[in-house]
């Protein structure tokens, strides 16, 4: 029996069942806004305000009102990113059956697509990501440096992933719904180090997800090639890098340093000195953890520039308070601080992530329909949208093809999820 030409529509919905197979890192995060775009009514534009949740101060010992105002922060969803992927078919191509049209054509084109995809939301995401973790303990003061390079090593067991689940607990990161993404070399570490503890997961649409591995107690576990790779261009704790101004209004999220060296964006560090550093507080009590308050580079610093933009901001009290310990605001001379950077001169390590799936967002918009609708079609597969648009070159007797999908991300609670930085590459 004589094979029926393929179809727009049994195209465009086997690109879709790939792309969403292939979405090892955006198929893990937050997709709820999808719908918030691209509808044919109520159109928002392309930005997406989302709102974080309100914090206040507990009133204490006392029946009188201290009323507080709700001040509401926001941060912004943009969908502008249109990627896509253009093809051309012959008749005799478009005569095969879907399994093999679909190895030959849709599957090579749909992996070039969702992997850059991929890379780029995760890396982003990791960039934006200011805790990180090692295979040591926590970071506890200036001197004895627990997350510097002078003590990281491979990752070999799931001690850095515990440190980096201690993370997500102080930030209250709800304890299910984690996830843990890694690249396969330190995967294989991480199992032949701690076999036992991965067992066949229950989630069996989970199982079908490329780059699905298991499950333990703290997280799904995936394995992905496009990890951050954070290359470094001085050395962890450099004397010299001091602050050169004195940061005491709440809020601050730059300051001036003595320094003239490359910061890259996605470089992260704490502050401190021989006798301490800035800790990290716990987000509701405002008590110090015994742990370093962690920082990240959000623009990069060039020679000739000395002012740094980080994140998060620096909150000292109210009810954002975010650091705290033997420092404070009224006694802290931050020129005596030190920039104590994680990694070394020309080193690169990379950066595995794990996360609550809420610490990140992704979300795709419905491009519109263009004239000739039967050769125009867009599906959508929970909340991802693709538009396979065609047309014909009847001198060539070919049919061109564009698949578009139009995306954007954000890092919405980047203190629900930690960086697990091993050895140097």
């Amino acid at each position: 029996m004589a094979n029926t030409l393929l179809t727009i529509d049994m195209i465009t919905r086997e690109a879709l069942r790939l792309a969403h197979e292939k979405a090892t890192f955006i198929g893990t995060i937050n997709r709820q806004f999808d719908d918030s775009f691209g509808a044919s009514s109520g159109k928002i534009g392309d930005t997406l305000r989302i709102r974080y949740p309100s914090q206040y101060t507990r009133r204490s010992g006392s029946r009188i009102m201290d009323v507080q105002d709700s001040v509401q922060q926001s941060t912004a969803l943009v969908v502008a990113t249109q990627d896509g992927v253009d093809m051309r078919f012959n008749s005799r191509e478009l005569a095969l059956d879907l399994d093999e049209f679909s190895q030959l054509h849709l599957q090579p084109a749909m992996a070039v697509l969702v992997s850059n995809i991929d890379s780029d939301v995760l890396q982003g995401c990791t960039k934006a990501t200011y805790n990180w973790a090692t295979n040591v303990a926590v970071l506890k003061d200036g001197v004895t440096v627990g997350n510097s390079v002078t003590t990281m090593s491979a990752v070999s067991s799931l001690t850095a992933a515990g440190n980096a689940r201690t993370r997500l607990n102080q930030g209250l990161a709800p304890k299910g719904d984690r996830r843990l993404q890694v690249d396969s070399g330190t995967m294989a570490a991480m199992v032949a180090g701690a076999a036992a503890y991965f067992n066949p997961s229950n989630a069996i649409s989970e199982q079908y997800r490329e780059g699905f591995v298991a499950r333990t107690a703290m997280a799904d576990y995936y394995e992905n090639e496009r990890i951050f790779s954070m290359t470094t261009v001085t050395s962890a704790n450099v004397t010299s890098w001091r602050i050169s101004t004195f940061v005491s209004t709440n809020g601050i999220a730059s300051f001036g340093a003595s320094t003239t060296r490359l910061t890259p964006v996605g470089q992260v560090f704490t502050l401190g000195n021989s006798t301490g550093v800035i800790s990290d507080v716990h987000p509701e009590t405002k008590v110090a953890y015994p742990a370093a308050k962690q920082f990240v580079v959000v623009s990069s610093v060039f020679a000739a520039t000395t002012t740094i933009s980080f994140s998060p901001p620096i909150y000292w009290t109210g009810p954002r308070q975010n650091v705290g310990g033997i420092f404070t605001q009224s006694t802290m001379e931050l020129s005596t601080l030190t920039i104590n950077q994680a990694g070394t001169t020309t080193a690169s390590f990379g950066n595995g992530l794990m996360y609550h799936k809420d610490a990140f967002t992704f979300a795709t918009a419905e491009l519109p329909l263009m004239s000739s609708s039967e050769k125009c079609v867009r599906k959508t597969m929970d909340g991802l949208s693709l538009r396979v648009w065609q047309d014909t070159d009847i001198r060539n007797d070919e049919l061109l093809t564009r698949i578009d999908i139009l995306y954007g991300y954000a890092a919405i609670r980047p203190d629900w999820a930690c960086r697990i930085i091993g050895a140097a590459y």
